[in-house]
């Protein structure tokens, strides 16, 4: 029951809350977006060549070679002893799998030609190495 003395207010929606939540989903999109690049290997320092070229290949398998000539397979730590026989098992049958070695600039060019040596025992594999532009 409504009173006759009472003034008809005229409805309102009240837009600030409204634009408080888009601004914190807009935010979450950005911020998430930011995180989305995905990093194939550890971070090294990476040696610079003006002629890279960027490579897109389906399938890749990323071997590291940190400053302290430490071995790593697609991020998990190995033994370079076993560095064949994890890639022939994650190759699998599949003959169009890249392999990109990503070697610290002040790696020792003995142990790069090392990992080298074994990825190219694997039957089919295509090898790269990882660069910089200047």
């Amino acid at each position: 029951m409504r009173l006759q003395d009472e003034p008809d207010i005229p409805l309102q929606i009240n837009i600030v809350p409204m634009i408080d939540v888009v601004f914190a989903i807009l935010t979450f999109f950005i911020m998430s977006t930011l995180f989305l690049t995905r990093s194939e290997g550890l971070p090294v320092n990476l040696p610079k060549a003006a002629t890279a070229k960027q490579q897109q290949i389906p399938s890749k398998i990323t071997i590291t070679i940190d400053e302290k000539g430490e071995v790593s397979l697609n991020r998990k730590p190995i033994a370079v002893e076993n560095l064949t026989q994890q890639v022939r098992s994650i190759v699998g049958t599949n003959p169009d799998t890249l392999v990109i070695i990503n070697a610290d600039q002040t790696v020792q060019h003995g142990k790069v030609v090392t990992v080298m040596d074994r990825v190219r025992q694997v039957q089919g594999v295509k090898l790269a190495i990882a660069t910089q532009k200047p």
